[in-house]
């Protein structure tokens, strides 16, 4: 299922505490291929990278925020927060609905999500396996069960 561009909505898909630079240069690529409006990064453990090969920042906007609470202060007015994390809460990926309008915050590997971060995302979403995937590749996923499946308007009283 195709989005209409037409139609209101966007997404933005972004790292907390980034552990590799090679991983950011890859979500990038993926964010400009599957339809991402924007991407960030929040904490301090990014540096600056080579690996974004197709010079993404030139193409789409790109937003760092030295902490959560910086990130949670700016958010787009209506975006919700899909927080990707092996947490007991959190939706399989396959039974997920996308929201219109959101953000898609992704953990470092090592550490995942903080606790401020999971208990403020508006849903948790995982996927069926037996560990943990990596950064990148977690995030070109999720991006691309979006592109397949479209995303939803919730309005009030609607199933999440």
């Amino acid at each position: 299922m195709k989005i209409d561009q037409l139609e209101p909505g966007y997404f933005g898909i972004g790292i907390q505490h980034g552990k590799t630079p090679e991983n950011l240069g890859v979500l990038w690529r993926s964010a400009q291929n599957l339809g991402a409006s924007f991407v960030f990064t929040v904490g301090k453990r990014y540096a600056k990278q080579a690996c974004d090969t197709h010079d993404i920042v030139k193409a789409m906007p790109y937003f760092h925020y030295d902490t959560f609470e910086d990130f949670y202060e700016h958010l787009p007015k209506g975006a919700m927060i899909i927080g990707v994390e092996l947490d007991e809460r959190a939706i399989d990926l396959q039974e997920f609905k996308h929201p219109r309008n959101c953000v898609y915050l992704l953990g470092a590997e090592d550490h995942g999500l903080t606790n401020e971060a999971i208990e403020k995302s508006h849903h948790l979403i995982k996927f069926n396996t037996p560990k943990s995937l990596n950064v990148a590749v977690a995030g070109s996923i999720i991006m691309y069960d979006r592109s397949i499946k479209g995303s939803h308007i919730y309005l009030k009283g609607t199933p999440k």
